[in-house]
Formats: structure tokens, sequence, C-alpha cells
């Protein structure tokens, strides 16, 4: 017979397998498990919302994105810019000058979804299209909060006040992250939405957990149905759901979560199932838990995607919008003209996307996206002696997307630790980051025939986070460690955190544009494959 203390050990977790501080400690800093993310937030926030308007100049990618962001606003869809100002090269001069008739009389095609680009659109209505704050303003709120999210996951992973916050101070003062945050592309968004579904997801493990315990309790495993009890409506897999529709909404790389994230969840509840002795873990898993995730998770996402497409349902001028009409001898007749229209737009996407093959001075191998080894440069310019308040002979001002290279290369070994920790001593923690971490790096070794950019990384550097954070946590050891172990371990961590703080601030001027010397841009690019 298992007793009901037995039970909550076994799916609750023991506390002495916590990162925990020892009691003594534990209730005179508790404040830190919100104060703490909350001012790494804050202090993040600044630095991303701090002069995020400049350079005034359609930086990278944003030359798509932030006019299409703007489209979204004015049609619902994306239009081709004016023919004219498009021959002439004139088409973002004129964006930036405050000109919102850039664009033609169609719809243009494009190969990512709506979600991102309509978020962009929203930060620019307050502001204008002239105030380049406003091209920015959804993509730094994006990464501000996200900051406090990964502190609060943190906390709730760990069961650590200190570890939550030292999550949220190493992704305020992440490189990649940093950048992101401050140019209006759409890959902070994948990031956003990815980190708020296994945010969710973490939620509904343990609420799940509670749910069990209380259910089975000090029953006898005999008087317990085979299959199990039902755990309820588990509302935070519904949230998971609408988070991962939208981040496929903004990039379909968000549907690599989706897989990940669904397979998780599902074998989370398995893992619950046999902690609390159900007599048929897996046959109750897969009819009573399965099944209900598939809807909560998969349907959810698949029916808040084909809704993030509504401006181009309700109207008639988007790209291939009246394609049905226009080939009323296709098959499905009896599906919807819009639904038809859709489903061959996202063939000719697919189509796009796989002929994306020309080379580029930046594209990369995903084997080095790790080690950090060819960043991005989004912008560069070399203003010469009185321009741009430059002192001497040549100047460099740049925006380059590199990550804060203690993190991760920091990240880099500790994914051998939580593979260890994992495969060897069943840690479900490391098994969740990794998961999460691979959900958003592996597929990418299977479009190496693409062109393709290690700033897609942003997407997956919470997890990044969350492996550093977690060998920072073996090293500060539980509970029950010696007083001078747990010393040891504050000074590492204290020195980790320090550490990528100064080498963000290193760095900087590389992230925001400033204008240096070109000497002290020379002492940032550390390897040839940087330049």
């Amino acid at each position: 017979m298992n007793s009901a203390r037995q039970v909550r050990a076994r799916l609750l977790g023991d506390p002495a397998d916590d990162f925990r501080l020892p009691r003594r400690t534990a209730g005179r800093i508790a404040w830190l498990g919100w104060a703490g993310p909350l001012f790494f937030t804050l202090v993040g926030g600044f630095m991303r919302f701090w002069h995020v308007g400049a350079p005034h100049q359609l930086v990278f990618d944003e030359t798509y994105y932030v006019k299409q962001g703007w489209s979204m606003v004015l049609y619902w869809f994306e239009m081709k810019n004016d023919p004219t100002l498009q021959q002439a090269n004139q088409v973002d001069q004129h964006f930036t000058a405050n000109d919102p008739m850039v664009y033609g009389t169609e719809g243009d095609f494009v190969v990512h979804p709506p979600v991102g680009k309509w978020l962009i659109g929203w930060g620019e209505v307050p502001f204008g299209i002239l105030n380049s704050f406003g091209w920015r303003f959804a993509v730094a709120l994006a990464g501000t909060i996200s900051i406090f999210m990964l502190g609060r996951i943190a906390r709730r992973l760990f069961r650590s006040d200190l570890l939550g916050t030292v999550a949220a101070a190493l992704l305020a003062f992440e490189g990649h992250h940093f950048v992101h945050s401050r140019t209006g592309l759409l890959d902070i968004f994948v990031m956003f939405f990815g980190l708020a579904a296994f945010g969710a997801l973490l939620i509904d493990r343990d609420r799940a957990r509670e749910v069990l315990a209380r259910k089975v309790g000090d029953r006898a495993r005999a008087a317990t149905s085979r299959l199990g009890p039902w755990l309820g409506w588990r509302p935070w897999r519904w949230v998971a759901g609408l988070m991962l529709g939208l981040c496929a909404g903004v990039k379909w790389s968000g549907l690599y979560f989706l897989v990940a994230f669904g397979l998780l969840t599902v074998l989370w509840d398995l893992g619950a199932r046999r902690a609390a002795g159900v007599r048929g873990p897996t046959a109750g898993c897969f009819v009573k838990d399965a099944p209900y995730a598939f809807v909560q998770v998969a349907l959810t996402a698949v029916a808040t995607y084909v809704a993030s497409w509504t401006g181009w349902i309700l109207s008639k001028g988007g790209s291939f919008r009246t394609w049905a009409q226009d080939n009323p001898d296709t098959p499905y007749t009896w599906l919807p003209d819009w639904w038809r229209s859709l489903w061959a737009y996202h063939q000719q996407m697919y189509a796009s996307t796989q002929s994306i093959t020309s080379s580029h001075p930046y594209q990369t191998n995903p084997w080095s996206w790790l080690i950090q080894g060819r960043p991005t440069s989004f912008f560069y310019e070399g203003p010469k002696k009185g321009a741009d308040g430059c002192l001497v002979d040549q100047c460099s001002k740049a925006i380059t997307s590199i990550g804060t290279v203690s993190i991760w290369w920091g990240g880099t070994l500790a994914i051998f630790v939580l593979l260890f920790m994992w495969a060897l001593r069943r840690d479900w923690r490391a098994g969740g980051i990794l998961c999460a971490l691979f959900a958003g790096y592996l597929p990418w070794f299977f479009l190496g025939n693409r062109t393709i950019y290690s700033f897609y990384e942003v997407a997956f550097v919470p997890y990044v986070v969350l492996a550093c954070v977690y060998v920072l946590g073996l090293v500060i050891g539980g509970r029950d460690v010696s007083v001078t172990r747990r010393r040891i371990g504050y000074g590492v961590t204290g020195a980790f955190v320090l550490l990528s703080m100064g080498l963000f601030a290193f760095f900087h001027p590389i992230y925001v544009a400033d204008v240096i010397p070109l000497s002290e841009w020379q002492a940032r690019m550390w390897f040839p494959s940087w330049v």
C-alpha cells in the first residue's frame, strides 16, 4: 500500500532533489522568486527600449517585415511595393521619410505566415511609421517580457528563487536576444511564443501531478482503476496549444516546437502515472491523456494558426486569395474557396522555401551555431572623420548578432551534462530543457541545402540559458550540501553572471550601432569568421 506521503514525494519531487537554499536562508530571500526576475526585466527592458529607434534606417530584413507590418494594418495582408519606386530603388527611402503609400495595387507573395507582421504593425500604429521607435516597439516588448517569463520558468523548474533570478539576468544580458529585441525581425516572436508554451506545459505538469496525488493518495494499488484517474480539464495545456499555434503563425519553424512539446507533455503524463503506481500507466496515458492532449495542443494550434490568416481570408486582394475562383476545375470543390486558396498558397510557400539556396556571405552551417562560429552582420557603415561623430580617420557603425559567448560556450558544455543527467540519472528537468533546445536547433541540420543563418538560434536561446543555470545549480548543490560547497557554488555562479555582463558590455557598441574607431571594432572581431 502506498502512503500519501510517498506518492506525493514521487509525483511532486523530493525537496532534497531541488536546487533550493537551506531553510534558514530561503525564508530571508524568498522574495527573490518574483523580485529578482522583475528587477532584471526592468534592467533588460530599459536597455532594449533605450534609443531603440536608432538607426532610423531599415536594418537587414526589416526592409521586408517593417513595411509588411504596416501593410497588414492598412490592408490586412501584405502588399507589393510600388513598382515605380521599386525600380528606382527608393522604397525604403520613401517609407523612412513617412510616406505610407509605398505599396502598389497587388498582394505580395510571402513565405512567412502573418502573426509576426501583425505584431510589428500593431506596434507601429501608436507611433506612426516616421518614428522608428514604433518599428521595433513590438520586438522590444516581446524581448522584455520574455526575460520575466524565463525567470519564473526557471524558478518553477528548479524550485530555486536564486536560480530563477540568475536565468533572468543571463537572458537580459544575452547578445542575440538583445539584438533581436531591437530589430524588427520575426525570430524573437518564435522564441517568445515557444517559451510561453514551454512555461504553460510546465505549470500543467505540476498541476496534473497534484491532481493525480490527490486522486490516488493512500489508496492501495489494487483499489485504483487499471487506467488510473482522469486528470481534469487542464487549462494550461489549452494555453500551450494557443501559444504554439501563434509560434507557427510567425514562422513554420514553430511547428518543430509543436511536435516536440506535444510529445513532451504526453511523456510527462506517462511518467506521472508510473510514479503514482497506477496499474496500467501506459494504457492509461494513451487512453486518457494522449487523445485529450492531441486536441488541446495539436488541434488548438492548428485552429489558432488558421485563425491567424483571418485578415487574408476576409479580404480579396491578398496573393493567391482568388486562386480557387481562378481554378474552378481543381479537386475538392466542396471545400470553401478560401480554404482551397489558402492550401494552394501554402503549397507555393513550401516550394519557395525549399528553393532558397542562393549563396550569401553570412550563411552558416548549424554545426557552428552553438560556438558562435559565424555571427550575422545586420548593419554596417564605415563613417570617416567628421561624419556621425567620428573623431578618427576611420570608424565603424555596426549591428552584429553575436551571442554572449560565455553563455553559448558554457551552454555547449552544459548540453553534455544534461545528456548525462537525463540518460543516466533520469532527471526530468534535464530532459525537458534538452527537448526544447533540440526542437529549436536540430531541425536545421536537415535543411543544410538551404541558405540559413546563425541568428535563427535566438529561437532557442532561453534553453541554452536554462542549460547553463542547470549546471550552476549542480555546482551550488541542494539543501543538504556543506557550507563550503555552497559558498564555492555561489562564487562560481556570481562570477559566471558577472563575466556574462562584462562580455555583453564589451560587445554592446556593435549591438547598437555606436560609432567607434575601426580599431575598436576589429578588437571585437575575435576570429576571422566573425568579419
